[in-house]
């Protein structure tokens, strides 16, 4: 089970944290990743965390803007600064990867949360 909390409306240039929180079936932490999905495009990467949390990659479009963290239990947060309206998307947390990090290929998935940037 993966939940996802804060969704919101901002201005561009503005900031909003999403914070993901999953419960699943071990105790050991598990790799994480952030994707987005806007009408009518496909569902794509935007970051990824590992396990320890030593280890982070980004999309080009959002590197240098987000920053993804995790606590020492299985919560992972996007810290997302500097927004574009072009961020507007459904944003979803996945864990456990089963195929490459970058592709929405993940056990477990987040219900999504609506992030809205207004120009």
């Amino acid at each position: 089970q993966v939940q996802l909390v804060e969704s919101g409306s901002v201005q561009a240039g503005g900031s909003l944290r999403l914070s993901c929180a999953a419960s699943t079936r071990t105790s050991s932490s598990e790799a994480m990743g952030w994707f987005r999905q806007a009408p009518g495009k496909e569902r794509e990467f935007v970051a990824f965390i590992n396990w320890s949390g030593g280890s982070t990659y980004y999309a080009d479009s959002v590197k240098g803007r987000f920053t993804i963290s995790r606590d020492d239990k299985n919560t992972v947060y996007l810290q997302m600064n500097s927004l574009k309206p072009e961020d507007t998307a459904v944003y979803y947390c996945a864990a456990v990867p089963i195929g490459p990090y970058y592709t929405p290929e993940y056990r477990y998935w987040g219900q999504g949360t609506q992030v809205t940037v207004s120009s």
